[in-house]
Parts: C-alpha cells; sequence; structure tokens
C-alpha cells in the first residue's frame, strides 16, 4: 500500500496546488470574480440537471448555486432523466430571458438539439458533466464544455484495485491467481460509464493483475438498482465474488448494503473488496470505517465553479476563460482532473467538500 499511498499523495498534491490557483479560498460562494456584474444588473443563467437526486450532481448543483450568490440570478431546473422535458424546460428558459444556458445533459445524443434552440435565440451554452459529440461543440460558436477525461477515472481505479490486491493475497479465495469480479455499469453510453467500464480492467491487466468477469450490467448511476444486481449475483456466485467494482460511489453504496445485508464486513474473515469513483462523503465514511477500499475524487466543487464562471462570463458577452484560470484543450472544453482517494489521503477529497 506504500506504493498506493505515495502516488495518491503525489497526485493529491499536484491536483491541491492547481485547485488552490483557481479557487484562493475554499469557500464554494468566494469564487474569483470571472466577470461578476454590477447586483443592480444581474444576468439570468439558466440550469437545467439530468436529475436531482444523481448523488453526484447534487453537490455540483450546490456548487453552481453557491458560486452564483451576488453575481447572478439562476434558474435552476430538474430534468428528472427525461429529455423531453429538458428540452421544453431550454425553451421555457429562453422565453424567461435566460442570457446563457448551462445543461447537463439527459441524453448526450440531444445536444445538437439544444444547441439549434440556443443558437436560434443567440444564447451561449456551457454544456457540462455529460460530454456532447465534439463535432456538435465544434458547429457552435458560443458552446462549451466543463468536465473530465473520462478515462482517467477508470485508469486510477485500476491503479487502486491493483494496489489493494498485491497487498491482500488473501483476497484470492480461491488461489488461482486472477481477480474473480463483479461490475456495476453507469448509463450505457455515458461516456463516463463507457471509459470507467473499460479502462479499469485495461489498466488492472497492464499491472499484471489477470481478471475474470463474473457480471457486468447496468444500475443507471443508482444506489437500489445496485443493490438489487448485487443481491442476486450473491445468490448466484456467492463467494466466487472476489471483488467489487462500480463506476460510481452511488452504486458501490448499494453493493455495500446488499453485502451488509449477508453478513459482510461484521466479521474480518468475511470481507468483500468495493470500489467506487467520485468520493462522495458517504462513501468517504465507509473508506473511514474500513468497509469500502476507496474512490476516485470527481471534483464536484470546481465541475460547478467551472461551470458557472464560464456561464457568467458568457452571459455577459466576455470571452469565457476571463478572469480565471481553466483552460481549454483543443475541444473547446474545460477539464477537472480527478484524484485517486483511500484511507491514506482521505483529507484530500474531505477538503473539497469545506
Amino acid at each position: 500500500m506504500k506504493k498506493m499511498l505515495a502516488m495518491g499523495l503525489a497526485v493529491a498534491s499536484a491536483v491541491t496546488l492547481m485547485a488552490c490557483q483557481k479557487t484562493p479560498e475554499k469557500k464554494a460562494d468566494a469564487a474569483p470574480a470571472a466577470g461578476a456584474p454590477a447586483a443592480a444588473g444581474m444576468p439570468l443563467v439558466g440550469v437545467t440537471i439530468y436529475k436531482y437526486d444523481d448523488n453526484f450532481m447534487s453537490f455540483v448543483r450546490r456548487a453552481i448555486e453557491g458560486a452564483a450568490g451576488g453575481k447572478a440570478e439562476l434558474s435552476m431546473q430538474d430534468s428528472q432523466n427525461d429529455q423531453g422535458k429538458q428540452n421544453g424546460q431550454v425553451d421555457a428558459l429562453i422565453a424567461k430571458g435566460a442570457k446563457v444556458l448551462a445543461i447537463n445533459l439527459v441524453d448526450p445524443q440531444a445536444a445538437a438539439t439544444i444547441v439549434s434552440k440556443a443558437s436560434a435565440a443567440k444564447i451561449p451554452v456551457v454544456f457540462f458533466n455529460k460530454e456532447p459529440m465534439a463535432d456538435v461543440l465544434k458547429s457552435c460558436e458560443k458552446c462549451w464544455y466543463v468536465g473530465t477525461t473520462s478515462s482517467e477515472s477508470g485508469i486510477m481505479q485500476g491503479k487502486l484495485i491493483a494496489e489493494s490486491w498485491k497487498a491482500h493475497p488473501e483476497w484470492d479465495k480461491n488461489k488461482d491467481g486472477k481477480i474473480q469480479f463483479v461490475l456495476l455499469k453507469g448509463e450505457p453510453g455515458h461516456p463516463d460509464a463507457e471509459a470507467r467500464t473499460k479502462f479499469v480492467i485495461d489498466e488492472l491487466n497492464k499491472e499484471g493483475v489477470q481478471t475474470e468477469q463474473l457480471e457486468l450490467q447496468t444500475g443507471m448511476w443508482d444506489t437500489a438498482k445496485a443493490n438489487n444486481l448485487m443481491d442476486a449475483w450473491l445468490a448466484k456466485h456467492g463467494d466466487k465474488i472476489e471483488y467489487v467494482i462500480a463506476n460510481n460511489d452511488g452504486m458501490a453504496l448499494g453493493a455495500i448494503n446488499a453485502l451488509q445485508g449477508k453478513g459482510y464486513f461484521k466479521d474480518p474473515k468475511k470481507f468483500m473488496p468495493v470500489v467506487g469513483v467520485d468520493a462522495i462523503p458517504d462513501a468517504l465514511a465507509k473508506i473511514k470505517e474500513g468497509v469500502m477500499v476507496g474512490s476516485v475524487l470527481n471534483d464536484a466543487k470546481n465541475q460547478g465553479l467551472a461551470t458557472f464562471q464560464l456561464a457568467l462570463n458568457a452571459a455577459n458577452g466576455k470571452d469565457p476563460l476571463d478572469g480565471t484560470t481553466w483552460k481549454f484543450d483543443d475541444k473547446k472544453s474545460v477539464r477537472v482532473p480527478y484524484v485517486l482517494i483511500n484511507k491514506d489521503n482521505l483529507k484530500v477529497a474531505e477538503d473539497a467538500y469545506n
């Protein structure tokens, strides 16, 4: 685990330095001005979230709300995982006089429709968290994206699993030198779900760890669905399962609920390694308890902050990066880095929620 700790702390230190450069203070409402307007004429920023009850997106939403204080009027909408509803919300926000749209897509394939509506109304768009196709962003002069590099989280999760597996030979129950794993996948077609599912296994194999897939099904990012799947897998495979891999912490927590219902974690001899992605507070608590091996911090605070900063600048007719330290890649996208989290560097993730 020393190797993993050194890697985690090194990455965390680098990202912490980057974060310090971007956000001089840790309070969510103390964001750099990024073109803040006078109080009397605050622009209307229209925001849609694909669904409010997504664990991770709830923290992104709070970060946007915190950053907007005194700088803009927000009209925040819950699309309830319904693209038709989101399209209607976009129409309503445009009619309401929104100066910019910040869109967390329900379906990334719908980006072209959103762009068409916004372009007709001459309103800029900042997509966030769910990445539209590159050609859609390229086709629109005043459209940008804020998110992550999807493959990065899968690679980090693979490193986390490899290090923990090598440190705990007792986890190899049948002593065959392979990890017999089950994998809870996020929404099919979602860039993060597809990349995390592919790159976590690619990285494990690259690290010299052999793998055998027992199950791979979608839990749609949902805790309850993951709980039900894990129950079914335990009934089918029992102790043949040696590792639970989840595309996000919500599903990891659902799996843990099911495992606890079957007596896991009460006795050190009945332990099941579980990893997720996002490093949300509930998952951090499980890592601290020693129930969950680790996660990968998906920086909700800085995703929300960057989204609002770009949107505010665009609403005020400025360059979207004006007054910020964010940079665009060749796809007109701001990439917020991930951080590997385990019990040794929990404070890095805990500080992201302060």
